[in-house]
């Protein structure tokens, strides 16, 4: 497999490059990328220090991938004199942008994700705390808070898409496992009617499930696959019976299960 080195440079966290990189490197599954992240390149000296860096390391007659968004003119020519493949992130849309709105931009550093520079800060803090109160059916009498309550079997997916949904977009999720109780009542819980509107559900392969459980209690009633096949089809069988969207989660990562999951809800993105 060919090996290529990726470099991630920003005068920030350098999580904006990293994501951008990170989508386009993807797209080369026959090539193993090496990724160095250098954040908070915010001087003359770190700039140059980073320029000899990864000269230095150019060794194998490959020249390294750089993604940098730093922002300051002068920093941004220094980081030109890299031996490498260099995309400016920031800089190649930024110019033809100022054309067409008609104006400068500000040139401010860590703009996406600086804390002091984010309104909403204090708000995702506030949601991801919502989220592990309420995690797994705790203090249920705070879904009145929830902007959204994922529901589903144990171990398929709803405690990190809740924290992540928190943290990323201050969404308020709660989540809730449906248990045998209930799957035997065949009815939603009391305490999730009252909350209808704000249910989502997540799904899950049986036999996927069950390799997921046998990681936490190998080998009992609860992680065997008669057990799964049997939660996953009533508890889908509830989302069906009371009109509740639910996704499959088997295949997916957190982050997609989040973006289906809002573009079907319909929630707002902080």
């Amino acid at each position: 497999m060919n090996k290529r080195h990726v470099y991630i440079i920003s005068d920030s966290t350098g999580i904006t490059a990293q994501t951008l990189a990170q989508s386009i490197v993807s797209q080369f599954e026959d090539i193993k990328f090496q990724t160095t992240v250098i954040p908070y390149v915010d001087s003359i000296e770190k700039a140059q220090q980073t320029v000899e860096r990864i000269n230095s390391n150019c060794h194998d007659g490959e020249r390294p991938i750089i993604f940098d968004t730093v922002i300051a003119p002068n920093l941004s020519e220094i980081l030109s004199g890299a031996q490498g493949m260099r995309f400016d992130v920031l800089n190649m849309y930024l110019a033809p942008l100022q054309v067409e709105l008609g104006q400068k931009s500000t040139l401010t550093v860590g703009k996406a994700h600086g804390r002091a520079q984010d309104a909403n800060y204090k708000h995702r803090i506030d949601a991801v705390h919502f989220a592990m109160e309420n995690d797994d059916g705790a203090k249920t009498r705070y879904y009145d808070k929830a902007d959204v309550i994922l529901i589903g079997v144990s171990r398929c997916g709803k405690t990190p898409t809740c924290l992540y949904l928190a943290l990323q977009f201050g969404i308020y999720a709660a989540n809730y496992p449906i248990t045998e109780e209930d799957i035997e009542d065949l009815s939603l819980p009391k305490v999730l009617k009252e909350h209808k509107h704000k249910l989502f559900g997540l799904t899950i392969a049986p036999d996927r499930l069950s390799l997921i459980r046998n990681e936490r209690r190998a080998n009992s009633k609860y992680a065997s696959l008669r057990q799964c096949q049997n939660e996953v089809r009533e508890v889908e069988g509830i989302f069906r019976r009371h009109g509740i969207d639910f996704i499959n989660t088997t295949d997916s990562s957190i982050e997609e299960i989040a973006a289906t999951m809002l573009d079907k809800s319909g929630l707002h993105r902080s």
